[in-house]
């Protein structure tokens, strides 16, 4: 969330943030909520030192007339601070909802659009294959080779659910292993994470856990929530703590799955692996202090085209524009790999400088060389969201024959080289 002082003192700022943002949210408004609470607030803590020096009197000597008044004004003051406090439970949550509302402040180079159509394509690389028999589309190709199969998954779970199996499974663990490796020798500390993260992290990262427009599965009576990515519990875990300015940055390199509701989510763009309700990530997640963190992003950058060049997919690299940011993105870049089945490209990765807004709900600081606690900055990007990149080698690597040829860096991952029809 922004820090409130500075939404007071840069109103116009943000609200022209807001607008270039396109999100429904109110400066003017959580302003108000926010004077309206602190003068609640003010009351409260007046009518709290009468209820103090009234408690206080009833211990001294007293006749039965004063007493009796005495506990009269202490029956007043008790109804009265009851009153005054639902008020201020109310305005309060209030004030929290039109925070949260609020997106982070934009990079001043970020390009000002509603769409991710409209972003700013940075470069393109690697050389699109060039095929000469009619291709087919990694769910022929999946189904053919005996590796994909969304019919069995649908009667066990569901639409949007999927097994891997044979070459397939081995080609995930393949992918996990090789970004898992490739960032522990970047020196990011390597983590398995929790599945489940409590509603207080999930809004704390920036996921809204419930209502309407969630796309986090909740579990039933229980502050508990499926993650959405490892971004979730990676920033969950210095939550409230004040980490040392010599143990910064902190890089951390995690393994979960993910479970996303994908409510809305149709179409022939989004079939297949490319949406899926569950599925395997390696994400990177990085807090550091605020000069440091403009370099950060540069370098998840450079990391997330080094693995896919190594891959030899062909990608480009977005500079995402202001209306697909996301609330807590203050700048992002998305990787997208060309994907053949659809004659078109597909979001594979995104990586996000989002400077003090996740710290501050989760209460994540640094003490600096002067002694003063700073809010970290915090950043996250993926490093392989094994479903797309599955679609991105099936579909570019597909030989005339119906076969798979495997990327030359997976090879001493997967035991194989190419993937046959049974």
């Amino acid at each position: 969330m922004l820090d409130i002082k500075f939404i007071k003192n840069n109103i116009d700022l943000v609200k022209e943030n807001i607008k270039n943002r396109f999100v429904n949210a109110d400066a003017d408004l959580t302003v108000e909520l926010y004077e309206k609470k602190n003068l609640l607030q003010i009351n409260l803590d007046d009518l709290r030192q009468k209820r103090n020096e009234n408690a206080a009197k009833m211990k001294g000597k007293l006749d039965q007339l004063d007493r009796n008044k005495l506990i009269e004004e202490g029956k007043v003051l008790k109804d009265q601070i009851a009153k005054l406090e639902a008020e201020y439970n109310e305005i309060n949550n209030k004030f929290n909802e039109e925070l949260a509302n609020i997106p982070n402040m934009t990079h001043p180079a970020t390009p000002i659009a509603k769409t991710e159509e409209e972003s700013k394509i940075v470069k393109e690389t690697g050389k699109k294959p060039q095929f000469n028999f009619i291709i087919k589309d990694h769910i022929e190709l999946g189904k053919e080779l005996d590796i994909l199969d969304f019919e069995t998954a649908a009667k066990v779970s569901g639409q949007k659910f999927y097994y891997l199996k044979n070459e397939g499974a081995l080609l995930e663990l393949a992918l996990i292993n090789f970004g898992i490796k490739t960032l522990v020798e970047k020196g990011f500390t390597p983590y398995l994470t929790p599945d489940l993260a409590r509603e207080k992290i999930m809004s704390g990262i920036g996921f809204n856990p419930r209502g309407n427009e969630t796309n986090i599965y909740s579990i039933q009576n229980s502050d508990l929530c499926l993650v959405a990515t490892a971004e979730i519990t990676l920033g969950g875990l210095y939550s409230g703590e004040i980490i040392p300015v010599d143990k910064l940055p902190i890089r951390m390199a995690g393994f979960s799955h993910c479970f996303r509701t994908e409510a809305g989510a149709a179409g022939k763009a989004q079939k297949g692996l490319y949406r899926v309700h569950q599925f395997s990530k390696v994400e990177m997640f990085v807090i550091t202090t605020k000069d440091k963190a403009d370099k950060e992003l540069e370098n998840l950058r450079e990391i997330e085209e080094e693995i896919y060049t190594k891959l030899g997919i062909p990608f480009r690299v977005l500079d995402i524009a202001s209306g697909d940011l996301g609330n807590p993105a203050y700048k992002k870049y998305d990787i997208e790999a060309w994907m053949p089945g659809k004659d078109s490209y597909g979001e594979i990765t995104s990586t996000s400088n989002c400077t003090d807004y996740q710290s501050r709900r989760l209460n994540i600081k640094y003490k600096d060389n002067d002694g003063n606690n700073e809010f970290a900055f915090m950043l996250n990007g993926t490093s392989v969201a094994v479903p797309r990149v599955i679609i991105a080698i099936l579909e570019n690597f597909q030989n005339e024959d119906g076969s798979v040829r495997i990327p030359d860096a997976l090879v001493p991952y997967t035991g194989f080289n190419i993937i046959k029809r049974r």
